[in-house]
């Protein structure tokens, strides 16, 4: 089995802590449950991005799953996350400030690059 570089594992483990942190803020701000938790709904949609995040074979190379031209999740799945996505992330920056600039400033880096490549 090929040994995978220790900065691809943290690249794979700071999108699933990013995620999970997006997941777990909607949750508690739109279904009121206690920090920690998650309804079962929220559950589920974090256990499969987690899944998906696990499996994914352009990590290496992607920024965020948002940028990536293949889209694996399940077409309700996605617009579940899209959901998650589009509430939380204007909300992340007061109650996760280092995780929310790093987003931005990869989001920025990768269509700096994207449009010098293209």
């Amino acid at each position: 089995m090929q040994d995978i570089p220790k900065n691809l594992d943290q690249k794979r483990e700071d999108e699933k802590m990013l995620v999970s942190e997006m997941i777990a803020l909607y949750c508690r701000r739109q279904h009121k449950t206690p920090k920690g938790s998650l309804c079962p709904e929220c559950r589920q949609l974090h256990d499969y991005a987690l899944t998906r995040i696990d499996k994914c074979p352009f990590m290496e190379t992607k920024t965020f799953c948002s940028a990536c031209k293949v889209h694996c999740y399940k077409p309700e799945m996605r617009e579940k996350i899209r959901a998650v996505m589009r509430w939380a992330g204007p909300r992340m920056l007061p109650v996760h400030p280092v995780l929310s600039i790093r987003h931005v400033a990869v989001t920025l880096r990768s269509k700096r690059e994207a449009k010098k490549a293209g």
